[in-house]
This record gives structure tokens, sequence and C-alpha cells, in this order.
């Protein structure tokens, strides 16, 4: 068979199946924004620690480190690049339902269909501009021709996993729709990805705090599915 199936590709692949569930489940119906943000979530716990993982192998050979680069990056780009498109589309879904039946709507509701998808395109441009370029440069960036191990250059696609969900738990808890707002974080988002600055990484004890308040916003969100 061809690829690699040992244990230091296994959240990897959890990540993409979350990834396309997400993908689905947002896009379903009339839309289900917090069903895909709670998958987005799920994303980004298994890439916090899928790099350990792979890493705890001492033996891995040229290619399955190559290997694992390149599986690495497509699946953030499902999961980081092409799903919060995707919960974007279903908030405008969800808007269109709502204004077609009376219900209050937001702004989004009124929004050409085509500028959601050049939008949204320029979203997942962005995102495979940045891990296409961290591909060509790994050894460099190990190195310190970029920087050093211990800076981002520009904003890393995984972020999405907490930006995103913050903003809809605070759109749920504010009970004001302001679903248009989304289109604005994510170009925001997107610029950030390919602008270069200087953005430490988070120590250990940053990862584990980011894990836990990613946690919290699963617990919440999926409370809220169920009062619904």
């Amino acid at each position: 068979m061809l690829g690699f199936y040992d244990y230091t590709v296994i959240l990897t692949y959890c990540s993409v199946i979350s990834a396309v569930s997400g993908i689905i489940a947002s896009l379903n119906g009339g839309g289900h924004p917090y069903i895909g943000v709670m998958f987005l979530m799920l994303c980004g716990l298994f890439d916090t620690f899928d790099g350990r993982v792979a890493r705890s192998k001492k033996n891995r050979t040229d290619k399955e480190k190559a290997f694992g680069v390149q599986i690495d990056s497509l699946s953030d780009l499902m999961a980081f690049g092409v799903l919060p498109v995707c919960i974007g589309i279903a908030l405008y879904k969800r808007d269109i339902f709502d204004a077609a039946h009376g219900m209050k709507a937001s702004i989004l509701s009124y929004v050409p269909f085509a500028v959601i998808i050049a939008l949204s395109a320029a979203f997942v441009l962005c995102a495979l501009i940045r891990l296409a370029y961290f591909n060509i440069t790994v050894e460099e960036t190990q190195s310190d021709a970029l920087g050093d191990k211990k800076h981002y250059f520009g904003l890393p696609v995984t972020s999405t996993a907490l930006i995103f969900p913050t903003f809809l738990l605070i759109r749920w808890i504010c009970k004001v729709n302001f679903s248009y707002i989304y289109y604005i974080l994510l170009i925001i988002v997107a610029v950030l990805f390919i602008l270069k600055f200087k953005l430490r990484k988070p120590g250990s004890k940053w990862i584990y705090i980011m894990v836990a308040i990613g946690a919290l916003e699963f617990i919440a969100v999926w409370i809220m599915k169920l009062k619904k």
C-alpha cells in the first residue's frame, strides 16, 4: 500500500476525518455553523499533539519525515483553510433562511453569493500560500535562515481553531446576530497568514492553556447545541 500508517500519522489522519465531517455537517441543510466549529476545535486538538507524537519515534526515515510534513500541510489546509470557510457559508445560509422566513437576520443576508465565494476563495488561497511556503522553507526555518525556532512568521493557520470558535461563542452569548463580522474577521486572518511579522511561539505552558480554553469552548458549544 502507498503511504504510511503507523502511530506517527494517526492524529493527522484523525484531523482530516474531523475536517471532512465538519465540512459536510456545516453545509448540510440550512447550515450548521456550531456543529462545524466543534469539528474545527477537534482538528485543533489533534494538530496540537500530532507533531509531538511523530517526533517521539526516533528512527523515522527521511521519507517518513517528508511524508509527515506534506500530509500535515494537506490536513491543515482542509481543517484550518476550507472548514472555516464552510462554517462561514453555514452562517450565510442561516441568515438567508431567517430573512426568508421573516426572522431577524444580519446584513450578511443581503450580500451577493458571488461576494461570499470571492472572500472564501481568498481565505483558502492565503492559507494555501502560507502552507506551501512553509513546506519549501521548512529546512531553512529549522536553521536560522528565516528566524529562530522561537518565532512564527505570520499567523499560523492553526490559530483558526481558537479564533472562529471564540467568535461564534461571543455571538451566542450576546444573542445578537452579527454574522457579517465573521467575514470581516475571515479576511483579517487571511491577510495575517501571509504577512511577514514575528510572532513568538507559545511554550508548553501556554499550549496547555490554549488546549484548556479550546476544551471549555467545545463544552460551551456542545451545551448550546443541546439547548437549541
